[in-house]
């Protein structure tokens, strides 16, 4: 049996972000990379930087802590995981669905790489759901 490397992310920015940790280190593979950029772009990360230690590679995001203004606490980045090894999701374009309204995200593997709804949307093609973030 295979290591789910998606809900390994999923994991690792959940916890860090409930014991509000400023970074946290992730296993640089190619799937890896192209969600930490997604996120990266799209604001739930602030920076991501490449790091070897003993011939293996880690990629060492700083996570981004938002307040609010009515509570003292910060509140929460949500990753919920939808595709896993034992049920695959797919969509097509049509039917990705809008998180919150468009304010969250949806990562979903495609033909043409790993994107977002929007952008898949815009291009018109579907793909495997793999995550939902807001």
């Amino acid at each position: 049996m295979g290591r789910d490397t998606i809900a390994d992310i999923i994991t690792s920015i959940r916890n860090a972000d409930m014991n509000k940790k400023g970074t946290v280190r992730i296993a640089s593979t190619n799937i890896t990379e192209n969600i930490v950029k997604i996120l990266l772009r799209e604001g739930f990360i602030e920076n991501v930087r490449k790091h070897r230690e003993n011939n293996k590679y880690f990629l060492v995001s700083t996570l981004r802590h938002k307040r609010t203004r009515t509570s003292k606490g910060t509140y929460k980045t949500i990753l919920k995981r939808i595709s896993r090894p034992g049920l695959r999701i797919y969509s097509n374009h049509q039917r990705i669905p809008k998180i919150l309204g468009g304010i969250g995200i949806a990562i979903l593997s495609t033909s043409r790489g790993i994107m977002t709804d929007r952008e898949a949307r815009q291009q018109g093609i579907g793909g495997e759901l793999w995550l939902y973030i807001w």
